[in-house]
C-alpha cells in the first residue's frame, strides 16, 4: 500500500513499487482562481473557497484516485500571514527612486495609516473601525505584486488587474469564508472609493505619504517637493485637508 505525505508545494510518494514521475502543480487545486465577468474595478472576487481539491483527486501512476483533504484553518491562516510577511520586507518603491536610505515597507504605511483612523475624531456617518480595517487591507495585495507606481509605467488598468488576481488568490489561500470576504469587500471598497469610510482612508493614504516625505525630508536633507506637489488639491475631507495643513506648516518652518 501507498503511503501519501501532503507537502503545501506538492504530493510527495513513498512506496516499495518502482518511483513514480510526478510533476505537482503550481497551483494546487483549492487555490485556483476564480474570475467573474464584473468589469473591473468593482468585479466580484469570489474568495469562496469552493474548488475544494476533493473535487479534483490527483491519481498516481496507475491511474488510482489520491484524495488530498483541504487546508485546516489553522493552516489556511498560517499560509496567509507567512504571505502577508512580505509587507514588512518590501520597500514602498518611491522613496528607493529618490534615493532614500532605509525606506518605509509597505507594512509600515498601513501600520500608520491604521493608527490615523485610531486616532481620528468622530465624523457624522463615518464607521471608524472599519476605517482602521480598510487602512490594514487597502494595500494587502502588494504583497504578490509589488508596490506599482505611476513611474514603473503600468496602466491603471493593469495595475488594477494584477492587485485584483493577487487579491484572489490570497483569499483562496486563506481559505475563503467570512474573513476572506470581509477583506475582499474592503479593498474593493477602497479601489472603487465608494463609500465614506474609503474617501478618509484614500485620505489618510495621501497624508501618510507627505508625513513620510517631511520625515524623511527633515532626517536625510532630501528635496521631495515632488510628493507634496501629487497630493496638493486632492484630499477629499475635512479632516484629510486640515492634516495637510498642518504637514505642510511645519514643513515651512526653519530647521533647527
Amino acid at each position: 500500500m501507498r503511503n501519501v505525505m501532503i507537502h503545501r508545494g506538492g504530493v510527495f510518494y513513498r512506496s516499495t513499487k518502482p518511483p513514480l514521475s510526478i510533476i505537482p502543480s503550481l497551483t494546487p487545486p483549492h487555490l485556483r482562481l476564480l474570475y467573474s465577468a464584473a468589469p473591473s474595478p468593482n468585479r466580484a472576487i469570489h474568495c469562496m473557497a469552493n474548488d475544494s481539491p476533493l473535487s479534483h483527486p490527483l491519481t498516481g501512476g496507475d491511474g488510482s484516485s489520491i484524495s488530498v483533504p483541504p487546508p485546516s484553518p489553522a493552516s489556511s491562516a498560517i499560509d496567509f500571514l507567512t504571505l502577508c510577511s512580505r509587507l514588512k520586507t518590501t520597500p514602498r518603491a518611491g522613496w528607493g527612486k529618490r534615493d532614500v536610505k532605509n525606506p518605509e515597507s509597505i507594512a509600515d504605511h498601513m501600520y500608520r495609516m491604521g493608527l490615523m483612523a485610531l486616532i481620528s475624531s468622530d465624523i457624522p456617518g463615518v464607521n471608524r473601525d472599519k476605517c482602521i480595517k480598510m487602512a490594514i487591507v487597502h494595500d494587502i495585495a502588494e504583497a504578490i505584486v509589488g508596490d506599482i507606481t505611476p513611474s514603473c509605467g503600468v496602466s491603471k488598468e493593469e495595475k488594477n488587474r494584477r492587485e485584483t488576481e493577487a487579491l484572489e488568490h490570497m483569499c483562496k489561500i486563506l481559505g475563503g469564508g467570512e474573513r476572506a470576504e470581509e477583506i475582499a469587500a474592503l479593498w474593493r471598497e477602497y479601489e472603487a472609493n465608494a463609500s465614506p469610510e474609503a474617501k478618509v482612508v484614500k485620505d489618510f493614504d495621501k497624508l501618510e505619504l507627505i508625513l513620510q516625505a517631511l520625515e524623511y525630508e527633515q532626517e536625510q536633507g532630501k528635496d521631495l517637493e515632488e510628493f507634496f506637489q501629487s497630493t496638493a488639491g486632492k484630499f477629499q475631507t475635512d479632516i484629510g485637508k486640515a492634516w495637510a495643513l498642518e504637514i505642510a506648516s511645519r514643513r515651512r518652518k526653519p530647521q533647527h
